[in-house]
């Protein structure tokens, strides 16, 4: 996943030149199951073993499982071989991707300059090395750039109100050969431009104090800025999802409905991902073997995705596959992402578009039967759960925020996860869609397609 920039910002963009507002945690909705803990809530709990989850994420997570990487297919055939151990036939989903290799040098140099500036590269900055006036060129915005002359020279642009790829081609389109992006708040600026262009120029990204220090020495007349961006590389891969069925029980007794539990089992580059997102997958493949003998009406689908970090493609790609009696039939997906650090926040629950829907309410009677109060919920995106969204199935992400300090970091090792969030979030999630997927259940309600175009090409989140 992501990292979050501030609490509860899963849902702001990176791929835009504003931070967005992050939605603020809803207040717990009122659900329909005030009940005491129920027999059936207990067969799950007593079944859970948290020790199962654990080891499975300290085996996950002995190497980073970037997509398309022989190390994330060697992920995938564990994975595979664990669900396969449970009884499960499996399938295993590959599909092709476009996979970019962050550069191996970066620099950037302007006359004049006191002190060193740190430039980094965007997702999908392309190399070359350039060197040019520097220009400002406001937010980049094709009104701020019609009636400038950007020939030769490298673009100033501030962060902020479009995505950084049209700053990028709106600059080169006036004939800029470079551009440096800087941030319009503290930090580092970690963004993405989407995917391939050839129209692309070098484009790098400061701080706002580096960048605002180039504008004020604009101000006392000409600049030369050079751009150097080497090894940087775009490819085709292949990815695969991990897909367990369980039918229903009896197919006489049979409701015709399918809930997805799923999680990503990719990780980034140089990060064990113990949380992000061995995690959820680890627990995945728990509740798989926990709920796989129990009695159902409903068939449950249990599924590791690859190259969530890419952009959610994995999930797009099983999405999209599906038939339309499949997304009419699916009700429900359960995204497990980071949910076992000891140093994230608590948890929450994120939708699409920060309503409530049948995971939600079915999480929060299941919260409130165990814990005594329903888990609060919000607004966010980059994760798994967006793309069922999307096609109108309910779908909730479950995570803890705020997030972890060391998340997408060589820090996110195993001796960072807690058991207890782990058994308390196995416990939520499997008894919530044991609870739905037992006999004698009313046809919930279709969600509403709730489309997010821009929340695919986040690269630091989450």
């Amino acid at each position: 996943m992501k990292r979050p920039l501030v609490s509860l910002a899963l849902a702001t963009t990176l791929t835009f030149g504003a931070i967005g507002t992050p939605a603020a945690l809803a207040k717990p909705a009122e659900v329909s199951h005030k009940l005491p803990v129920k027999i059936s809530d207990q067969i799950v709990t007593k079944k859970i073993d948290v020790n199962n989850i654990y080891n499975t994420i300290d085996y996950l997570s002995r190497t980073p499982r970037v997509a398309g990487t022989e190390s994330e297919y060697a992920a995938v055939q564990y994975i595979k071989k664990k669900f396969e151990s449970y009884g499960f036939k499996t399938e295993i989903q590959g599909f092709t991707f476009i996979a970019y290799t962050p550069p191996t040098a970066i620099e950037l140099s302007v006359d004049g300059q006191q002190g060193e500036l740190k430039p980094r590269a965007f997702t999908y900055s392309v190399n070359g090395t350039v060197t040019g006036e520097l220009a400002s060129a406001g937010k980049g915005k094709i009104d701020e750039l019609q009636n400038m002359d950007l020939t030769g020279k490298v673009a100033l642009i501030q962060r902020g109100d479009i995505p950084f790829a049209e700053k990028v081609l709106n600059a080169a389109e006036k004939g800029a050969i470079g551009v440096i992006i800087y941030n319009n708040t503290d930090g580092d600026l970690n963004g993405t431009l989407g995917e391939d262009n050839p129209n692309y120029v070098p484009a790098v990204s400061l701080t706002k104090a580096e960048g605002e220090g180039l504008a004020a020495k604009l101000s006392n007349g000409a600049v030369t800025a050079s751009i150097k961006i080497e090894g940087a590389q775009v490819r085709e891969e292949t990815s695969h999802n991990v897909i367990a069925t369980k039918k229903p029980t009896s197919q006489k007794k049979a409701n015709n409905d399918i809930i997805v539990i799923g999680s990503h089992h990719d990780s980034v580059e140089a990060a064990p991902g113990a949380n992000d997102d061995a995690s959820g997958t680890a627990m995945t493949l728990e509740l798989a073997r926990v709920l796989k003998k129990l009695p159902t009406d409903t068939e449950i689908r249990f599924i590791t995705f690859g190259a969530e970090e890419p952009g959610l493609l994995g999930s797009r790609h099983y999405v999209e596959n599906l038939s339309d009696d499949e997304i009419n039939r699916t009700i429900a997906n359960f995204n497990l992402d980071m949910v076992g650090s000891r140093d994230a926040g608590e948890l929450v629950l994120l939708t699409n578009d920060g309503q409530p829907n049948l995971v939600t309410e079915l999480a929060q009677a299941s919260s409130t039967r165990l814990n005594g109060a329903p888990t609060s919920f919000g607004q966010g995106g980059r994760s798994d759960h967006v793309p069922f969204a999307e096609a109108g199935i309910p779908a909730a992400l479950f995570i803890h925020d705020p997030a972890e300090p060391w998340y997408h970091s060589p820090e996110d090792t195993i001796d960072k996860i807690s058991k207890e969030k782990l058994q308390d979030v196995a416990e939520i999630v499997g008894t919530a869609v044991y609870d739905r997927a037992r006999f004698d259940w009313p046809k919930p309600k279709k969600g509403k397609k709730h489309k997010a175009p821009h929340l695919y090409y986040e690269q630091d989140i989450k």
